[in-house]
């Protein structure tokens, strides 16, 4: 269908989305003046905070595909009662509050938590730390990964693993030479999302570990101690960063394509 094929209700609805997106990004990125920003990214504080909160991403997102893909394949070539409750239950983040999964995170993992007690005599703890940031990211974006994994898997033809099979190739290796390499991009694709889903976390991180403060709870305070004039240049450098790195990634995505 080209272009003119389009009714005009359905290009000045699609436009409207596109604005209610891009308008917020657009007028924060303009009225921030140049020198507030510079300022910002010169501050320390700034700094750790930005180093922080990637290095948990990488973390939880890494945490993520190590967890995530084998439950992701199961769900999409299993075929056993409750294989949908299961995913069900994978996506409950999706929906819970992500203050009240703070609240629930923080009884499990905090320093008198079910599993926080033990790890605290281990000399290991989530509350006001990387590991409880990591935690908290992990919680609220791991369905994204999920999600799109089992459908890269599912849309494997399982005929192609079959074969592998038939030639001599065991499990291991037709997942790693036959599936992987044709559910890839899916994969990317949800990783690109956990990621971002994780770094942008703040209800749930903000409770298990407010401190090292992470970029949205840094941008969260400076808002609420000095105001939107102090919040902003962090707020752009965010976005900043954020945008550059998705549209690396995007690159790198059809670049392996290709």
């Amino acid at each position: 269908m080209s272009r003119d094929a389009f009714p005009a209700g359905l290009i000045i609805a699609a436009s409207l989305l596109v604005l209610f997106v891009v308008l917020p990004l657009a007028v924060t990125m303009l009225s921030t003046s140049l020198p507030a920003v510079l300022e910002a990214i010169v501050d320390p504080e700034v700094a750790r905070s930005l180093g922080v909160t990637f290095l948990a991403g990488a973390i939880s997102s890494t945490v993520g595909l190590i967890l995530g893909l084998p439950l992701a394949y199961i769900l999409a070539r299993g075929n056993f009662p409750g294989r949908e409750t299961l995913a069900a239950v994978v996506d409950l983040p999706m929906i819970i509050p992500h203050t009240a999964a703070g609240i629930a995170l923080l009884l499990v993992f905090g320093r008198q938590g079910l599993l926080g007690r033990g790890f605290s005599r281990l000399g290991i703890t989530f509350a006001d730390s990387l590991g409880g940031i990591v935690v908290g990211m992990l919680f609220v974006s791991l369905p994204l990964l999920v999600g799109a994994s089992r459908e890269a898997f599912a849309a494997v033809h399982p005929d192609y693993e079959q074969a592998a099979r038939v030639d001599g190739a065991g499990f291991w290796g037709t997942l790693w030479h036959v599936t992987l390499p044709l559910a890839w991009r899916g994969i990317l694709s949800g990783a690109i999302m956990m990621w971002a889903r994780g770094i942008s976390e703040f209800g749930a991180v903000v409770i298990l570990a407010y401190s090292p403060r992470i970029m949205p709870v840094l941008i969260y305070e400076r808002f609420m101690g000095f105001g939107l004039a102090s919040a902003q240049p962090v707020t752009v450098i965010l976005i900043v960063v954020v945008l550059l790195l998705f549209a690396l990634l995007r690159w790198l995505a059809r670049s392996l394509d290709a």
